[in-house]
């Protein structure tokens, strides 16, 4: 395994300490591999979260009805037997009129 020094203020230092003591991880450098670990994953997420964003906004407006689209949707889950906030709570039915 490749090792890494790294300068940190006293504070961090502690806290670090203070979570292995709690028995949280084996050592301190456990716990900063799980840092690294999770900052990784936050990252991928992150991404991913963005290009599904850019690729929404890319696809332009819909010209579906979305009251329609809400309603194929709730149709769906309640074929398949599940259940949702969304089809359970439905808002109050807006006029569709174009």
């Amino acid at each position: 395994m490749a090792q890494m020094n790294i300068s940190i203020p006293e504070a961090l230092k502690s806290w670090a300490e203070a979570r292995v003591a709690e028995g949280s991880y084996s050592s301190t450098s456990d716990y900063v591999r799980d840092l690294v670990r999770r900052d990784r994953d936050y990252d991928r997420k992150l991404k991913a979260l963005q290009a599904a964003i850019d690729e929404g906004l890319a696809s332009g407006v819909s010209e579906r009805d979305p009251f329609v689209y809400l309603d194929e949707l709730r149709a769906g889950l309640r074929e398949r037997g599940e259940s949702a906030d969304a089809a359970r709570a439905q808002p109050p039915r807006r006029s569709r009129s174009a």
